[in-house]
């Protein structure tokens, strides 16, 4: 993550390590599946950007082996540890690549969505690529898909959207791109990389939703309260209603892209 004083999201909450087990057990899989697709394998040098917690680096040191190469970075990295078999760096993502490169693969996931200086991190990114290496990036388009519960069929539902629009809300206040995962595509054939592809994937009614929806109210709650979107006691009787496992919870779809650094 680049370092904004006005993020939504701290790492440093209590809540942040919950919301980072949500998030794995959400789209680790359809990360693997992507960087199985890039065919990330032994040997490879690797920048996991703004990681947040270990997940990913954890599984990409194991896949590059004792000759590849790891480096996590974020600016606040307690929830990485000391890493296990992987490098930990605090890291601007908007600033200068991290020692290390240049990558075979750079990968960022919830993190540019976030970033003011987007653009320049994006270049940052795109800089610190080998020639012929990958970058996949995956961000959020809450645009793309707004509602908490699609399926809007009682008040619990018409209440839970109420406070993911306020959710949204505060995301654009703090400088969030709230349409910004449908544009990677583009973006990155923008910057001169090749083989340009892109999917898009958003879970709904996984136990994982359920678990993130409680952390990132908890994270927010403050925020909604002082900005007037939401009082207390809609928190809490929205919490209580996730709580009973009868609300089918959605993310806003996460939209995957990855484009190669021309070889020549």
């Amino acid at each position: 993550m680049a370092r904004d004083d006005g993020y939504l999201l701290d790492n440093r909450q209590p809540e942040a390590g919950r919301r980072f087990d949500a998030l794995a057990t959400l789209f680790d899989p359809s990360t693997i599946r992507h960087f199985e697709r890039l065919g990330v394998g032994a040997g490879w040098r690797c920048w996991e950007a703004g990681a947040g917690g270990p997940s990913v680096p954890s599984w990409l040191a194991e896949r590059v082996g004792p000759d590849g190469y790891v480096v996590a970075t974020d600016i606040d990295t307690s929830w990485l540890g000391d890493g296990d078999g992987y490098d930990v760096l605090v890291h601007d993502v908007a600033a200068a690549p991290p020692p290390g490169g240049p990558f075979d693969l750079v990968h960022a996931r919830l993190v540019l969505v976030h970033v003011p200086e987007r653009a320049r991190a994006l270049a940052t990114l795109v800089a610190s690529l080998r020639p012929g290496g990958w970058l996949l990036l995956e961000d959020a388009d809450p645009s793309l898909q707004p509602r908490l519960c699609p399926d809007e069929s009682g008040p619990e539902q018409v209440l839970a959207n109420r406070l993911r629009q306020g959710f949204r809300r505060l995301m654009a206040e703090r400088g969030a791109e709230l349409a910004y995962g449908r544009t990677l595509p583009r973006l990155l054939r923008d910057t001169g990389l090749e083989s340009v592809e892109a999917d898009a994937y958003f879970p709904i009614a996984s136990p994982a939703c359920t678990e993130l929806e409680t952390a990132t109210l908890e994270q927010i709650r403050a925020g909604l309260v002082e900005g007037g979107q939401a009082t207390d006691g809609d928190i809490d009787r929205h919490l209580a209603n996730v709580a009973t496992g009868r609300l089918d919870l959605a993310t806003a779809p996460m939209v995957s892209a990855w484009g190669r650094k021309p070889a020549g």
